[in-house]
């Protein structure tokens, strides 16, 4: 599994498109907050954290998702893993930890950026406001990991890269929880909370507050192990179109 994750750490790093992706993105955040400079107050650092940081999942994980699950499928690189004799387990797990990497290293980069590109602008963040921002962070991290997990069912299942990237997408721009919600609020509310918008939310206010973890992380961890053994379980059972 180390060789296979170094692999492709190696070829994700030397990757242009993931550079000029995220420089035009920063470039794009900078023009942004160049135009609403004008009208900054000491509480937009946090407002317009939480307005901008609920793109993430879809900007920043949306990206990562297709460069580390479906690139291969374009590549016909996952019919080459399966044809090496490459552990199903191996590559499931594999792919999982380096959505799992690289997001943490983005989505704690995503905070800094956020206050130095705020502070050139003339405010600049406090203790409390970095806090809270990395919270925010943390948050949309989880609900990004998620939403690669269960798309992940979709990539080995159908192995379709189109498919795998509307799948992800549905999930990071709301519109899947949304539905969802929909049809829970009419036969059950109650479990609209445990969904994984309603999980996150739970752990953003646990930190936030200083709460307890334990409960909504215990079932966000549910939801990972559960959409993993999914994703093996197609991959074993799907014929590879070699």
């Amino acid at each position: 599994m180390l060789r296979l994750i170094h692999g492709e750490i190696y070829r994700l790093l030397h990757k242009k498109s993931l550079y000029i992706y995220f420089g035009a993105l920063a470039l794009g955040y900078l023009a942004l907050a160049f135009i609403r400079s004008g009208g900054f107050e000491p509480a937009s650092i946090i407002d317009d954290a939480l307005s901008l940081f609920i793109l993430m999942p879809a900007l920043l994980g949306g990206f990562l998702f297709a460069a580390i699950y479906t690139d291969d499928l374009n590549s016909k690189n996952l019919i080459s893993l399966v044809g090496s004799s490459t552990s199903k387990v191996t590559i499931v797990l594999a792919k999982f930890i380096l959505m799992a990497l690289f997001s943490a290293v983005t989505f704690a980069l995503a905070p800094l950026f956020h206050m130095g590109v705020y502070a050139l602008l003339g405010q600049v963040a406090t203790a409390d406001m970095a806090a809270m921002l990395f919270a925010v962070s943390s948050k949309y991290l989880l609900a990004a990991l998620a939403y690669a997990a269960l798309s992940g069912i979709v990539v080995y299942g159908l192995q379709r890269t189109t498919f795998a990237i509307v799948t992800y997408l549905l999930l990071a721009f709301g519109v899947a929880s949304g539905l969802i919600s929909i049809a829970l609020n009419m036969f059950a509310p109650t479990l609209t909370e445990h969904l994984i918008t309603g999980i996150t939310d739970r752990v953003l206010m646990a930190l936030v507050s200083g709460a307890s973890l334990g409960l909504p992380m215990i079932e966000y961890a549910l939801y990972l192990v559960i959409a993993v053994a999914a994703s093996l379980l197609v991959l074993s059972r799907k014929e590879m179109e070699f």
